[in-house]
């Protein structure tokens, strides 16, 4: 077919021009994030060698029969680049390129829209045109939405929450002018019947592929909001496609409000055959503040195992292993880390995270101030004061003993590491003398009955091996006990260093470069 003869089809052949729209186009919100076409093609990659593993070296492209889904789409760009991909690949099967574009078309590519304007976007991407009946479209069908649907969906509200994805009422209730965030593929107790209904009763995905909307607001304090990228997750599974790959926040790793139980299915499940993990969300989506970074993975139905895990931090490194996903509670996400935390727990000693404190260790919000007059000190955030002490309903143990504290909030911001690569992980450490409490700005480390004792922890906190063991639970600005899982509590009538600790647990050269390779050195004068 002469390519000029046909308009309507000539994107197909100018693939590789530039500026490509969807690498500019700017995202909704944080929330939900547009995806880069370099990402998608690799996504792509990554499944076409899946694909083709499982089937004898065939290509995926040169299928005619495989159905894909992807049912968040925001710009289309998934929908577009299999559009593309198939578009070569099923040239011998289906010589006339009309034909061949109108059969991907209609009976292979498929979407949900999750706003009205994205559904419209997709449209445009997938079909040349915003409604796929419409004179510019390239492929005809009998109304504007073609395989691209998207209909305004209701929240159920039960006591002030979404029954289906946790959305407030008082955030999400607000009337027909607004959208509602209520996404079709996850407001639904059966998902096989929603899909049927959506898209015919014999309706079998073969691959489900997509970037879902990261997390709505609950209405909790200030920019508090709930994960919901989980349930697409969830619901993609349970309609058993043979593939899913969906590109998601790295948080569910080892942190996330509500998390846990997914987390523990998916370290549990050994379909994931592959996950590569962006340590910084930025290197994926430049303009984007996602804390703990970025990730993907892909699913396969019918093969178990160990999963590939590649992990890649500002295109300088690029390692791969192949290991099981749930060897820890929380998922480690270098590789190179793996053996180190291994050596560690073989000691099976005491964990740091059973002595250091919960938040507000002696039970006072941050927004407590010193009084007037008392016989404690109290240690906020910008200075410290007389508290008294008839007042401190928790901690008691704690009063009258030399303690470590550090903030709750981590160095490193949003949970990222540096430019470099590395993390400084805690904030300011500080001794408090017998007699002083604090805010749940800080948590307590530690509480000895000598100075010495004290002291001796602050320097076993500035090492990088303590700050390593604590940054493989770092997956946002927080650091909770739980980030202290993997330190062990050892004798603070030593005094400990980095050499000391490698001797303990017998980490090789190799290990300790790792290990510098990952943390900056505490001291301030050090960090130019």
């Amino acid at each position: 077919m002469n390519m000029a003869s046909e308009p309507m089809l000539a994107g197909f052949a100018l693939r590789g021009r530039n500026p490509d729209v969807l690498t500019c186009i700017a995202n909704l919100s944080n929330d939900e994030v547009f995806t880069p076409p370099e990402l998608a093609n690799r996504m792509l990659d990554t499944l076409a060698a899946a694909w083709a593993s499982d089937h004898g070296g065939a290509s995926l492209w040169a299928n005619p029969h495989v159905r894909f889904l992807d049912p968040c789409t925001k710009s289309g760009v998934f929908l577009r680049e299999i559009t593309s991909r198939l578009t070569l690949g099923l040239q011998e099967h289906i010589p006339n390129l009309r034909d061949r574009v109108a059969h991907i078309l209609q009976k292979q590519v498929f979407g949900i829209g999750i706003t009205q304007l994205t559904a419209m976007l997709a449209r445009r991407s997938t079909y040349c045109s915003k409604h796929a009946n419409g004179p510019h479209s390239i492929a005809q069908f009998a109304d504007e939405a073609g395989n691209i649907w998207f209909e305004r969906t209701e929240h159920e509200w039960d006591r002030g929450r979404c029954i289906y994805c946790g959305a407030s009422q008082q955030a999400f209730d607000r009337g027909e002018a607004l959208e509602t965030h209520a996404y079709a593929f996850i407001h639904t107790d059966d998902i096989k019947a929603r899909m049927a209904e959506l898209f015919g009763d014999d309706m079998q995905f073969d691959v489900i592929i997509g970037n879902p909307p990261y997390q709505l607001s609950d209405g909790g304090f200030g920019a508090s909001a709930l994960p919901i990228y989980n349930k697409f997750v969830e619901q993609a599974k349970m309609l058993e496609p043979r593939f899913l790959t969906m590109v998601i926040p790295s948080r569910w790793f080892g942190g996330g409000k509500g998390l846990s139980s997914f987390r523990a299915t998916m370290l549990g499940d050994n379909r994931i055959r592959q996950l590569v993990d962006y340590e910084n969300a930025q290197d994926v989506f430049p303009n984007v503040d996602l804390a703990g970074g970025i990730c993907y993975f892909l699913w396969n139905r019918d093969l178990r195992g160990p999963c590939e895990v590649t992990n890649i931090a500002g295109n300088l490194e690029q390692a791969v292993a192949t290991r099981e996903l749930n060897e820890f509670p929380t998922f480690v996400r270098h590789s190179g880390a793996v053996p180190i935390i291994r050596k560690v727990l073989a000691h099976d000693e005491r964990r740091m995270s059973e002595q250091v404190s919960s938040r507000k260790p002696f039970g006072l919000p941050t927004n407590a101030r010193p009084e007037l007059k008392g016989d404690l000190t109290l240690r906020w955030e910008k200075g410290e004061g007389p508290y008294p002490r008839e007042k401190i309903e928790v901690g008691h143990e704690l009063i009258d003993q030399w303690k470590v504290i550090t903030s709750y909030v981590g160095y490193d911001h949003a949970g990222n590491p540096g430019n470099d690569g590395r993390r400084r992980v805690l904030s300011k450490i500080d001794i408090l003398a017998p007699g002083t409490v604090c805010t749940e700005t800080y948590l307590v480390i530690g509480s000895y009955r000598e100075r010495r004792q004290a002291e001796n922890l602050v320097m076993y906190m500035k090492t990088r091996f303590f700050r390593f063991l604590m940054a493989q639970f770092m997956y946002s600005h927080h650091l909770t006990k739980s980030a202290y899982g993997f330190v062990p509590i050892i004798s603070m009538d030593d005094e400990w260093t980095d050499e000391r600790l490698a001797q303990r647990y017998g980490l090789t050269h190799a290990e300790l470069e790792f290990i510098s390779s990952k943390i900056r050195p505490y001291n301030r004068e050090e960090m130019a």
